[in-house]
């Protein structure tokens, strides 16, 4: 491990001396090479779908991890609109003249070597490896072993473009030790590694945050919520929430819990259950709820579950004010959603709420850093220090100061 993060370390070197002309060459050909490279990789992730079905993996897992010619064309999609970003890296963030006359820059840098942990989403590899490649940094890779087979096949296509460039392959790679002994390793190597993305599930995430000695950035759990509002245009209202629900009940940025105001209950629910049943979503509910339509019991551990599947909770709440209380409660700072047309309301909503997405009548879905403009995203960050939210390019660079003088002493 440590000979392999030397490497990496080295490797970092080497990323410095590129123009941001000659990373958006190389990125395009990596986009290239996957597209003709697709069968490979389709072959490759089939053997990782076989062996999910064979260990009973669940079918919201299953679709996180399928790779078909369409997915992977979003992927080169994805390295492509990662290519057309702005140059992150060098940029003067401020500068001014101090009284002794410095001049003083803060200028954008790479952070260094970033190490990223993750599960199930193939794509993830490609996509986290080309917004590191553009901002400068090396990755060092770790998926989840369930898609081992396909990880491998996509770090191959990447890497084998980065030697066509005479680049060193160690500026994307996978890590040599994949089981939780080379996790923990790897989480302790703060002389080589700058920082540390987990992202996945709970557990996965609070092991890295008790046990690393490199800076972390958490993907934690999306416990998202929706909060239709009296005042709410039901329809638009009832189109959001199952888009937020079943759109891909699978990912982070799916509704996990819908709030109704008591004001509108009795005529939206009915309405509402008639919609999900059609979406095959099973419904959890509070006491209020049970008593308008039939749906088996929440309780509170269910309202601090993130399920990735199609169950949802419903709680009726007496209007914003208990909608905000029990976001502050089970919400975990990813991304809550408020439909109403009463600006006041709404305001309310959007300035109380402290999650790294507030939406006024949109999906949660929306969280995600392509639909943000970031061309991908390693992350949804539910941090409050460093980068927030869809974690782009701009989060993967940190700053210096350069200072010019001319003799001034103190």
């Amino acid at each position: 491990m440590e000979i392999f993060l030397q490497e990496a370390k080295s490797a970092s070197r080497v990323l410095s001396l590129l123009s941001g002309a000659q990373k958006n060459r190389v990125l395009k050909e990596m986009a290239n090479a996957l597209r003709a490279n697709t069968m490979d990789l389709i072959e490759a992730n089939a053997l990782d779908m076989a062996d999910g079905k064979k260990n009973n993996l669940s079918s919201s897992l299953m679709d996180r991890l399928l790779l078909d010619e369409a997915r992977i064309d979003a992927m080169a999609v994805a390295i492509e609109e990662i290519a057309a970003l702005k140059e992150p890296v060098g940029r003067v963030l401020d500068g001014w003249v101090t009284e002794a006359g410095l001049k003083i820059e803060k200028v954008s840098i790479p952070i260094g070597v970033i190490g990223i942990i993750y599960e199930s989403r193939p794509n993830v590899t490609s996509d986290t490896a080309a917004l590191c490649f553009k901002s400068s940094n090396v990755c060092v890779l770790k998926g989840g072993k369930e898609a081992q087979n396909s990880n491998e096949a996509i770090a191959k296509v990447l890497q084998a473009t980065l030697e066509r460039n005479s680049l060193p392959k160690s500026l994307i790679s996978l890590v040599p030790d994949s089981s939780r002994e080379g996790v923990a390793k790897l989480i302790k190597m703060d002389k080589y590694v700058d920082l540390i993305i987990p992202r996945g599930g709970e557990g996965l995430i609070k092991y890295v945050c008790d046990n690393a000695t490199v800076s972390v950035v958490k993907h934690d759990k999306g416990q998202c919520h929706t909060y239709i509002d009296k005042e709410a245009i039901l329809e638009d209202a009832i189109k959001i929430a199952i888009n937020a629900k079943v759109q891909r009940p699978g990912v982070c940025n799916a509704m996990e819990t819908l709030l109704v105001d008591s004001a509108i209950a009795k005529n939206a629910l009915p309405l509402i259950k008639i919609e999900f049943d059609k979406a095959n979503t099973k419904l959890k509910g509070c006491l209020k709820t049970q008593k308008i339509i039939d749906v088996e019991n929440a309780t509170d551990e269910d309202y601090d579950t993130e399920y990735l599947a199609n169950i949802l909770n419903i709680k009726v709440v007496d209007g914003v004010e208990e909608a905000i209380e029990h976001i502050v409660r089970f919400g975990s700072g990813h991304s809550e959603a408020i439909v109403t047309q009463n600006v006041t309301t709404a305001e309310k909503f959007l300035n109380s709420i402290d999650a790294a997405a507030v939406y006024l009548n949109a999906s949660t879905r929306f969280t995600d850093g392509g639909s943000f403009g970031f061309g991908a995203e390693v992350g949804i960050s539910t941090n409050k220090l460093h980068a927030r939210g869809p974690m782009g390019i701009e989060g993967l660079t940190t700053y210096k100061y350069k200072i010019y003088g001319s003799g001034q002493t103190r």
